[in-house]
């Protein structure tokens, strides 16, 4: 399908899920569609699976604009506790589009989380309490992070997909690679086996020296590697050290709970020049200060001894204290306090998911999981950016569950033909 479609089917408020392959333009055709809305003062709701994905679109965690947090479940009165919160109360009255990007992350029963929520906010028993949803990603990408035998559902099992009457739109035009040769490995990683040519491009890159005058990201599959390069990369600069450690109170299980989960270290060593991500949202006067996945470089330190962090886009912040919690309602039941930061010179193929790279060292000599190396790759702009440290057979293969749902999901798009307004009580068409 063709992008100017898509947003005439978005524009008449069908809820959608949007999907092609890397680099077809889906965080593009997002974000022209949320222009528009705002334009035309449609009020939306900008989320997405993950706080890194969320920078990509100006936008915020589904599970911190739901109000969910980190909970697996939401009982009735917990439901009932959200809707008496007055920030929730306040967005969720203006809100008539939601928007969730990076939904291969995103775990069924947290949909149906989300879908509960909007309904009693909005006192509506339709999908989403009547919001317009629409939903972007692809499913051949990094499935959803399960944490102590949780088994990751993709989104398309959870209850309301179905309920939701959704439009497929599947992207099918290639914007991010300068060379043929990227797309011609991930589209061969995408019929279930690489095929020779394919495999000689991607082995042609291994130990290959990069000549580039930009000085790689690397990228890892697990964070011991991470951990280890970020603190060899701190060594090299010679600049005075400043330490924080991390403060924390409440029930111990919660509190262990909290720091396993906190993407802040537990103690936080920077410099001058270190190359940093921040790892929490910021929100000043409706307006983002920075988000989660935020990166840039540390340029000095305030008269508090707090670091002043110059972000890629230029503007300067400081990077004061901030507190993650898990509370039952109004009551604080464990709290930890750090400075939202974290070293970057290094990270891991999770956390890439959504970006655009230039070059790159990739180590996928140790990948765990189905789409690793896919989405890793297809990151980078050209093969002559690649830098391939290790691979082994895993990395090239995607989740064989996918295939047969990607092959319906091309099938739905390819059968659009009239497209009709939606109506929805107390919303019409956005045409």
């Amino acid at each position: 399908m063709k992008q100017n479609k898509v947003l005439e089917i978005l524009k008449a408020g069908h809820n959608v899920f949007l999907t092609g392959p890397a680099g077809s333009g889906k965080t593009f055709l997002l974000n022209k569609y949320i222009k528009y809305l705002k334009e035309n003062k449609v009020g939306v709701a900008v989320t997405a699976s993950t706080g890194i994905a969320a920078t990509h679109i100006g936008g915020r965690t589904i599970h911190s604009w739901a109000g969910i947090g980190i909970k697996d479940s939401l009982n009735a009165t917990e439901i009932k506790a959200l809707t008496k919160k007055t920030y929730l109360k306040k967005q969720f009255e203006t809100v008539s589009v939601l928007i969730i990007d990076e939904i291969s992350m995103l775990h069924a029963h947290r949909l149906d989380m989300v879908n509960k929520v909007c309904q009693a906010f909005k006192r509506n028993n339709l999908p989403f309490g009547g919001i317009q949803v629409i939903m972007a990603g692809d499913f051949f990408q990094l499935p959803p992070v399960s944490r102590g035998g949780e088994k990751a559902e993709f989104a398309y099992n959870s209850r309301v997909w179905l309920e939701m009457e959704l439009m497929v739109c599947y992207l099918n035009e290639q914007y991010r690679y300068k060379d043929k040769s990227i797309s011609q490995i991930l589209k061969s990683m995408r019929t279930g086996v690489i095929d020779s040519q394919a495999h000689k491009l991607l082995f042609s890159r291994l130990k290959k020296k990069l000549t580039s005058s930009v000085k790689p990201i690397k990228l890892f599959t697990h964070n011991v590697d991470v951990d280890t390069i970020n603190t060899i990369e701190l060594g090299k600069i010679k600049n005075e050290e400043h330490e924080y450690k991390m403060t924390g109170s409440g029930e111990k299980r919660l509190l262990e709970f909290l720091k396993k989960n906190c993407l802040a270290p537990e103690k936080l060593v920077l410099k001058v020049g270190a190359q940093v991500m921040f790892v929490k949202n910021k929100f000043k006067d409706e307006e983002t200060v920075y988000v989660n996945g935020s990166m840039g470089t540390v340029i000095g330190f305030n008269k508090e001894n707090f670091p002043i962090v110059r972000l890629v886009s230029g503007k300067e912040v400081v990077a004061l204290p901030d507190s993650w919690t898990v509370d039952d309602d109004e009551l604080i039941l464990a709290k930890i306090t750090q400075v939202p930061l974290r070293l970057a010179w290094a990270i891991t193929v999770h956390k890439s998911q959504g970006m655009t790279l230039e070059v790159a060292e990739i180590d996928l000599s140790r990948s765990f999981d189905f789409g690793m190396g896919y989405v890793a790759l297809s990151r980078l702009t050209s093969l002559e950016g690649l830098c391939l440290l290790g691979i082994n057979e895993m990395a090239c293969q995607l989740n064989p569950q996918v295939f047969a749902y990607d092959r319906e999901f091309l099938a739905l798009s390819e059968n659009i033909r009239d497209i009709k307004p939606k109506i929805i009580k107390n919303q019409g068409s956005l045409l």
